[in-house]
């Protein structure tokens, strides 16, 4: 398959995240190799897997995480969503962000990958268990501004770095607490 500009795009993305965090290689290796395979790798109705855009999102002082207590998974997580044929993650990332906080101003950090990673979703309804390649960036806003819950989430709350072992043991938002603490 050739590679469209915005797959080119993405896989140098993951690539250059691969450059900056090289104990991590296996996980970029597959990702990678799901990108450049599967043509249908942003869609949704893909039964294997599919990609995903999320938003770690930190109070300016990077002391505190945004995180949303996930209606169908019943979890703590960040904000984020299905890429739906959206190559550019970054935006998928932006938009899910706003929708499931509700926060009117929020600043990238970079639009460099922060974190990766690809996870299992449990069957739902007529949803067969599948992977999430899920692709996070990194963005911070003043913790003050009023959060809006939508439908997708029980809950929004802004948590401690320090205390994010207390609301979750998902390794992979451990490990986004970990590498914003050593930012």
């Amino acid at each position: 398959m050739s590679l469209s500009p915005s797959r080119y795009d993405l896989v140098t993305l993951i690539q250059r995240y691969g450059s900056r965090f090289p104990e991590r290689t296996s996980v970029v290796e597959r990702m990678v190799d799901f990108v450049l395979r599967d043509p249908r790798c942003a869609e949704r109705e893909n039964e294997i897997g599919h990609l995903t855009g999320s938003a770690w999102i930190v109070s300016v002082d990077r002391r505190k995480a945004l995180l949303l207590h996930h209606r169908k998974l019943g979890r703590w997580i960040q904000p984020g969503g299905h890429a739906d044929g959206e190559l550019d993650l970054f935006g998928v990332a932006l938009k899910e962000a706003v929708e499931e906080s509700g926060l009117s101003q929020i600043r990238s950090i970079s639009r460099e990958i922060f974190d990766i990673d690809i996870h299992e979703i449990p069957a739902w309804k007529d949803v067969p268990p599948h992977l999430h390649f899920d692709v996070r960036f990194l963005f911070e806003t003043d913790d003050a501004q009023p959060l809006v819950v939508n439908e997708e989430s029980h809950g929004l709350a802004w948590v401690d770095l320090d205390a994010l072992a207390s609301y979750t043991d998902e390794e992979s938002v451990l490990r986004m607490g970990r590498l914003t603490r050593s930012e």
